[in-house]
């Protein structure tokens, strides 16, 4: 089905359009069959059928004018395109390949394009909690991903520059500084295709093939890449100028795309099955993540790494057919399926890495299987004692990974370097440092992670907290590390930093690396959510599963 729905007293009515749009917190799962309706996303699930899923396979397209996609069916099949006609009326043509370009339509007068940003950061976890922080003070907010994820002021409800100016000059008379970000408009992007020698530019796209699978090759100036999809496509204008591929996928058909590049072949048969139910309960929680664009998840490391049918084994396939439908539930609400490489020896809780308010279920689990440390008696927070356990190297779950432990030096210019490029990003006023004078660990977790750093710089010092720091400072590849001052030799003139570490990711939830180890041991995947996921439950999806409580 291709339908918009909209949620009135509880009940998804058709109102006859081809994208999923959400109302405010209200959506819909489009199915098989027909429609897995939410009351919202705090609501329950009605579960009739598979769900589909709305992925962004191509998140950004037409950054370049030289973006291309060439869509192609399997051989003897043929592609199938609808989309409106400038008399609002749907057109249907068929083509045997389709290659999709960026054409540009000046604007009559430059346009001024404005929004306001109160806030940048790595990950949407640290997002989302700042626009509920917003939205709390009665500011309507929106979350987005032009770059790095940001918390908009809603554009729908601050829509001229007289409102825009006077949510800024609210905001500075109680000391609160936001970004009114603009841009001159002076032509207009279209999606660009040719089709029997007619050239045609228009904004939304739908495309199909008989046997529903499509091949897809992109092209920009940085790669290349070939992906092949099951399910029908979409091109749809986003949020930032340009447009988005999206892929309507099923959801054991999207997990098959999932489970082999973020776990691998190699990994024991429970363990690829527990990476299964994770990567389930992972994207059904988490369709909200791009409301702004009009789709629900992305298809890299930012939500799970997604390459349509490419890489799908027999391995990885009976594993997510022997958990088909389980997903992890903590007090019958799906459980924030958060995993990572390598924990470096220790999980990390929710609020140790992001900001926000702990799960009970994402608790600091000592990942070993032996009694290796004893958190009671020796915190983490103590650096002598983390210097302790990150220089043991045995009886843990991950013994034996390259990111187990690591160490990286960095001199004070490299250092600069990486501080200036990700406070431009932000567009901070520090960003115009010259040099990194000194830093310091100035808060740490009691379970080893870094939780805020002071850098002194020829400016003043900046402080950068939690995993903003992965952005900020290149060497370390988790937050838990300490730090080694060098010196020039034979003096006391400070040179640069060595970060001594352990893990890589954010270290949350599930280590993928130790739940080798896990299967190894011979661990069920229900043990091996249980180790990182105390007092969870594994349950199929059905009517009285909670999504998502904000």
């Amino acid at each position: 089905m291709n339908d918009l729905w909209r949620l009135r007293n509880n009940t998804f009515i058709a109102i006859g359009r081809t994208v999923l749009r959400p109302y405010g917190l209200a959506t819909a799962i489009l199915t098989t069959f027909g429609v897995v309706g939410l009351s919202n996303l705090t609501g329950t699930v009605l579960a009739q059928a598979e769900p589909v899923l709305q992925v962004g396979v191509v998140q950004r397209f037409g950054t370049q004018p030289t973006d291309k996609l060439t869509l192609e069916p399997l051989p003897g099949d043929r592609l199938t395109l609808r989309f409106q006609d400038g008399n609002k009326q749907t057109k249907t043509l068929t083509a045997t390949s389709l290659k999709l370009e960026m054409a540009y339509q000046p604007v009559a007068a430059p346009v001024l394009e404005e929004r306001i940003i109160f806030s940048t950061h790595r990950s949407f976890e640290s997002a989302e909690d700042d626009a509920n922080r917003w939205r709390a003070k009665g500011i309507e907010v929106e979350v987005a991903q032009p770059q790095r994820w940001q918390v908009w002021a809603k554009r729908e409800t601050y829509n001229t520059p007289l409102l825009r100016r006077l949510l800024l000059q609210s905001l500075e008379s109680q000391g609160v500084q936001a970004q009114l970000e603009a841009k001159e408009i002076r032509q207009i992007p279209w999606v660009s295709w040719v089709v029997n020698g007619y050239r045609y530019n228009r904004n939304e796209l739908d495309i199909k093939s008989a046997n529903n699978i499509i091949r897809v090759k992109q092209e920009t100036a940085e790669e290349k890449v070939t992906r092949t999809y099951l399910g029908p496509l979409r091109v749809q204008p986003n949020a930032y100028g340009t447009y988005t591929l999206v892929n309507q996928v099923p959801i054991e058909t999207y997990l098959r795309g999932v489970v082999p590049h973020e776990i691998g072949l190699a990994a024991p048969p429970a363990t690829i099955e527990a990476q299964a139910i994770l990567a389930r309960t992972y994207a059904l929680r988490n369709l909200r993540r791009f409301q702004i664009d009009q789709y629900q998840l992305c298809a890299d490391t930012q939500c799970q790494v997604y390459w349509g049918l490419q890489g799908a084994q027999p391995k990885t396939d009976r594993a997510i057919a022997a958990t088909k439908g389980l997903v992890l539930t903590y007090n019958n609400e799906l459980v924030d399926a958060l995993y990572s490489s390598t924990t470096g020896g220790i999980t990390a809780p929710f609020a140790d890495v992001w900001n926000g308010p702990n799960r009970p279920y994402l608790k600091a689990v000592v990942d070993s299987v032996s009694n290796v440390w004893d958190l009671s008696r020796y915190s983490l927070m103590d650096e002598k004692n983390l210097r302790v356990f990150l220089s043991r190297r045995k009886g843990f779950n991950e013994d034996g990974w390259d990111r187990f432990r690591w160490n990286s030096a960095s001199t004070l210019p490299d250092l600069t370097r990486d501080l200036q490029k990700y406070l431009t990003s932000i567009k901070s006023p520090y960003a115009k440092l010259n040099a990194v004078q000194k830093i310091q660990v100035v808060q740490r977790s009691p379970f080893g992670r870094v939780l805020k750093v002071a850098v002194t710089t020829d400016v003043g010092v900046v402080e950068i907290e939690k995993d903003n720091i992965l952005n900020a400072l290149y060497p370390p590849t988790s937050t838990l590390f300490y730090l080694d001052p060098m010196y020039e030799p034979g003096t006391k003139i400070l040179k640069g930093y060595r970060f001594v570490g352990g893990g890589m990711g954010h270290g949350v939830g599930l280590s993928q690396t130790g739940s080798y180890r896990l299967g190894e041991l011979g661990y069920t995947s229900r043990q091996i959510l249980s180790f990182y996921y105390p007092g969870t439950q594994l349950q199929p999806i059905n009517p009285t599963i909670v999504f998502w409580k904000p």
